[in-house]
């Protein structure tokens, strides 16, 4: 009997091409883009099944640690092992630490099944047919990835070349492509035998680190050093900085699949979509008899094939078709459906302008372990921020050394610690925290906390806090 399965989970991308919803701070893999929950949650739900599966190791970087254990908990998914990437280095290196962990709990003939967190997939026997036929291919040596029957000419995905069928289980590769021009990707359509490349893996750890040592020593040898000078911190395991920096930046295509003689596809056709731009959104989604799909607030008169979400303002839009609109509480985004794929273009552009680049970090919204805030106002010498934090829990012990605060509580009741004393307040009551004073908020009710929080000062950046105590490891 074939021993479990052990899903890697790669939750580390910042989706640009999703902007303004997704940015740096929240990427759209922890946006409920396609329903009432994440990308990343739905992918932990696919492989939430103890029959196959081991418990997932999720592979995220530093900044998003309490993004993927928030999420996970709301799913009621238990994690037993997140590796934290200090820094980008794609998907080689983040495959290579996965691999290397799981050979240390499961053994050195762990099978693998390497799932991006922010992909659309359609769950059905078809599905579970191809896990079943790449498991066995990858357990007899192969290096097996999921190759998606084409619908359309796409010039957004690299292609695979095989002979591969539906339902025949896994064959050779025989040729990678790099994403074609629209002509190219017409003739492949024509001509049969090529497939998506879905970026969906399924491999035996011992052989794809078989696999490292011979096409991508560097990436293997920073991997290990990163492991083995790791760092447990909570739930979570840092990898080390020092080490992991010294690895290329490189694909696990580029490094591995497209050098190894060793690679496989299964060809299927289940739904699938790496939703990595609004017309993917688009397209994957619900569409009415105009061909639109909307989502939030919104109103259209003569609209067709177009794409309008909202998250604040409610948007109206009149005669128009090809139209994407994304409208988030301090950035909106409006182009031609049919030219989503240049949104990550623009994306570059207002990085490198510093009167853009916060824009592309940071949401009006922050999202913390405890909860989060949003900005409200910002002036000279003072900011209105609301925060919201959950039932049972607290912020850090801190103090800050260029401001005061002052609270006033909307809706709850707050635990306020200043200088030793503490006090319990409900809606419509306040409290002020003088400049330089030891102070912790905290919510022992059963509802969210909400209040308003207003800041004066000399300087108002989140980098003047000093923690003192902190539950979250921060200090």
């Amino acid at each position: 009997m074939s021993k479990k399965i052990i899903p890697v989970i790669l939750a580390g991308g910042q989706g640009t091409r999703l902007w303004p919803m997704s940015r740096a701070a929240r990427p759209k893999q922890f946006l409920p883009l396609m329903g009432p929950t994440s990308l990343f949650q739905n992918t932990l739900k696919r492989v939430h099944n103890p029959k196959l599966y081991a418990p997932p190791i999720v592979v995220t970087n530093a900044e998003y640690r309490f993004i993927v254990a928030e999420q996970a908990a709301e799913a009621e998914i238990a994690l037993t092992s997140i590796l934290l990437e200090p820094m980008a280095r794609n998907t080689a290196l983040a495959i290579a630490a996965a691999a290397l962990h799981a050979q240390q709990r499961y053994g050195e003939d762990a099978i693998l099944h390497i799932l991006p967190s922010d992909h659309e997939v359609g769950v059905d026997e078809g599905y579970w047919l191809s896990v079943s036929q790449a498991r066995d291919a990858a357990e007899a040596g192969q290096l097996v990835t999921f190759g998606i029957t084409p619908t359309h000419p796409e010039t957004g995905f690299g292609y695979i070349k095989s002979e591969a069928r539906i339902g025949d289980g896994a064959q050779p590769v025989q040729s990678f492509i790099e994403k074609p021009d629209l002509q190219g990707a017409t003739e492949m359509l024509v001509e049969g035998g090529y497939f998506w490349n879905s970026g969906m893996f399924i491999i035996g750890a011992d052989t794809f680190l078989g696999e490292c040592q011979k096409l991508a020593p560097d990436t293997l040898r920073a991997a290990s050093d990163a492991l083995a000078r790791a760092k447990e911190d909570l739930d979570f395991i840092r990898l080390d900085e020092a080490a992991f920096s010294t690895a290329p930046s490189i694909s696990v295509d580029y490094a591995i699949f497209e050098k190894t003689d060793k690679a496989a596809v299964v060809a299927v056709d289940f739904a699938w979509s790496d939703l990595g731009s609004w017309d993917a959104v688009w397209k994957s989604a619900q569409r009415d008899t105009s061909g639109n799909v909307t989502q939030g607030a919104v109103t259209l008169d003569s609209v067709s094939g177009s794409l309008v979400i909202t998250d604040h303002a409610h948007v109206a839009v009149n005669g128009v078709e090809d139209v994407a609109v994304i409208a988030t509480n301090d950035a909106i985004y409006v182009g031609r459906l049919s030219g989503a794929q240049k949104v990550g273009d623009m994306v570059k552009r207002m990085r490198a302008d510093i009167q853009t680049a916060a824009l592309t970090e940071v949401h009006r919204t922050a999202y913390r372990p405890w909860g989060g805030y949003s900005s409200v106002l910002n002036g000279d010498r003072f900011q209105v921020k609301r925060l919201f934090v959950k039932p049972g829990k607290k912020l850090s012990l801190q103090k800050h050394h260029h401001r005061a605060e002052h609270w006033v509580v909307v809706r709850g009741t707050a635990e306020v610690t200043v200088d030793g004393s503490i006090s319990v307040l409900t809606e419509n009551q306040s409290i002020y925290l003088p400049q330089g004073c030891v102070h912790r908020l905290a919510n022992p009710g059963k509802i969210e906390l909400e209040l308003i929080e207003v800041q004066t000062g000399s300087y108002l950046g989140e980098d003047d806090i000093i923690r003192i105590e902190d539950e979250f490891g921060r200090l």
